[in-house]
């Protein structure tokens, strides 16, 4: 999963990261930045290879881009923190 945030005080409409991006994630939209232009929007993030093209070749630094963790790796850390838990009750246990 990503996670792809587009800043509307930096960005001024120039649809560099709509020619660039290879998997076609943005698409202007019809909401205006600051500047008064038409900014673009992330639409098709499922598709998003995370490359950071998008991200690099902005001239104003408006676009964020980060991996999130995947559902699979969620329940790892969720299971983690589980047993984590478990183990400081055991402990607390065996103290008593």
């Amino acid at each position: 999963m990503v996670s792809i945030t587009i800043n509307k005080v930096y960005c001024k409409g120039c649809a560099i990261c709509l020619s660039v991006c290879p998997k076609k994630v943005f698409v202007s939209s019809k909401k205006r930045n600051n500047y008064g232009s038409n900014m673009p929007e992330a639409q098709n993030t499922g598709a998003c290879l995370v490359c950071g093209m998008c991200e690099r070749l902005c001239p104003d630094g408006a676009i964020n881009v980060e991996k999130t963790a995947e559902k699979e790796d969620a329940a790892i850390v969720a299971e983690k923190k589980d047993t984590a838990i478990v183990t400081e009750k055991e402990g607390a246990a065996n103290e008593a």
